[in-house]
């Protein structure tokens, strides 16, 4: 379980409430402690803790919760009460589809339309990702930054909300694939083959090689969430 003292859920300063609004705040940092991993999925929240927590009243620790249940990082569960959601292994073969299908369109829209400078950011980002041995967390932070770097060059703004929205639930998700034996490696040559295509202009190509690393990052997925899911 996660620890509700860890520093991700310190006291909001006056410059978080004036900027973001009370509840806001209150959702953006329990956001922030979910991706953080201080507070995990199947974790209980209670009102008076988080406000105690927080330095807040408890009126806008309920808007934050009210907000993050509508965003479905929070549920609320029978006879538990506001928990951090857990997803089922159907909800996460339904995201992983969605992604599959929106990171070909990125890897697709890229190939057409990211600008030689932009190409050049991936090749540098590709370059930081190949140390196979660096640590699993250290990688996945790279590896995120290049898809995000490939949304940008995708130059569809409403691909890249889409995007933001399904970051959301890629945060109820423990851990990171790259733990996974092969998979640094593995990732690496799916990462230059995609470049590779998006270098030729290649529209076709680089979205099925995005869709077919999105299929290999699920499988891993399933087997480290779902014993011989």
């Amino acid at each position: 379980m996660g620890d509700q003292g860890d520093g991700a859920l310190r006291s909001l300063t006056d410059e978080d409430l004036k900027r973001n609004g009370r509840g806001s705040a209150v959702a953006s940092r329990l956001r922030s402690a979910i991706r953080d991993r201080h507070i995990v999925p199947g974790e209980r929240l209670t009102e008076a803790s988080l406000a105690e927590k927080l330095g807040v009243s408890r009126t806008p620790v309920r808007e934050g919760i009210e907000k993050l249940v509508a965003d479905g990082l929070l549920s609320v569960a029978p006879s538990r009460g506001v928990v951090v959601t857990e997803l089922s292994r159907e909800q996460v073969v339904q995201l992983y589809a969605l992604r599959e299908v929106m990171e070909g369109a990125a890897a697709s829209f890229a190939a057409a339309h990211a600008s030689q400078g932009e190409l050049a950011a991936l090749r540098n980002l590709l370059g930081l990702m190949d140390k196979p041995k660096a640590p699993p967390a250290i990688l996945a932070g790279f590896n995120s930054e290049f898809h995000r770097a490939i949304y940008s060059a995708a130059h569809n703004e409403f691909l890249s909300q889409a995007a933001c929205r399904l970051d959301d639930f890629l945060i109820l998700l423990p851990g990171t694939t790259y733990s996974a034996p092969n998979r640094p490696k593995q990732a690496q040559a799916e990462h230059k083959a995609m470049l590779q295509a998006m270098d030729k202009r290649d529209s076709r190509g680089a979205e099925e090689i995005a869709r077919q690393h999105i299929r290999e990052a699920q499988a891993i997925r399933l087997r480290m969430l779902f014993a011989g899911g």
